[in-house]
């Protein structure tokens, strides 16, 4: 849900793709600096985030002008699309508020994304689903056939099998950590998860080594424990996997 404050973030989309991160940065901050103070620029080069970044003002004003003026300018041969952000950046809040509301924003702001990647996982999950089976061919009706039983074959079909990743998980209050080195026992683990808000407890699996689970208060804990101990190496070479717990 968007924040009732100020938006002072341009969201620029329809970017070159195959721009260097830091020449685009550059070009962004020459021509938006025009408009007032930016005071940062978001750009990354993941699949997800090509062609797009983010352009934080210290006012909503200087963010209306840029838009105002910039809509439609090209940047390396392609028209630049602008809109207002959704929500307020970190570096905004982290300006303009205090350190318990920008770790507020940014623990919403985390949960609110793996809340998105889960979805879209399962709506991939669906999307297979939907697609038939693998191997059927449409009859002259355009319905897919029913694959030939007898064959002794294991199904092939992604649909019949796939379950969402265990890094797409929703978030819930309790963490299943893996690959923790075996001689990790409760009160080494809960050394390393206790110190976030809400912890609860630390349970191991008889008979399981190096797995545990992690619970916390709410979700909120266990958000913040996961962006902060995901890929932790301990030991000499254990680099543990922290996902939420699948319900």
């Amino acid at each position: 849900m968007a924040s009732s404050a100020p938006i002072t973030t341009v969201y620029v989309r329809n970017l070159e793709e195959r721009a260097k991160i830091d020449q685009l940065k550059d070009a962004l901050l020459q021509i938006f600096s025009e408009y007032g103070n930016v005071l940062d620029i978001v750009a990354k080069s993941n699949l997800r985030a090509k062609g797009q970044a983010f352009v934080v003002f210290d006012s909503p004003e200087s963010a209306q002008k840029a838009i105002d003026d910039v809509q439609g300018f090209e940047l390396f041969d392609k028209p630049m699309q602008l809109a207002l952000a959704r929500t307020r950046s970190d570096a905004t809040v982290k300006t303009t508020g205090n350190e318990e509301e920008f770790e507020l924003h940014k623990r919403r702001r985390l949960a609110e994304k793996d809340k998105k990647r889960a979805y879209e996982a399962a709506e991939e999950q669906k999307r297979l689903k939907r697609s038939g089976p693998a191997g059927s061919v449409p009859d002259m009706t355009g319905r897919p056939a029913k694959a030939a039983r007898g064959t002794g074959l294991k199904s092939t079909n992604p649909s019949a099998t796939a379950v969402v990743p265990d890094e797409y998980l929703p978030p819930n209050k309790i963490l299943f950590v893996q690959n923790l080195p075996d001689d990790y026992d409760i009160e080494a683990v809960t050394s390393i998860f206790g110190r976030f808000e809400g912890f609860r407890e630390v349970r191991l699996v008889p008979g399981r080594r190096g797995i545990a689970f992690v619970e916390y208060n709410g979700e909120q804990g266990a958000i913040t424990a996961k962006e902060n101990t995901a890929g932790m190496v301990l030991g000499d070479s254990h680099t543990i996997k922290v996902t939420y717990q699948r319900q």
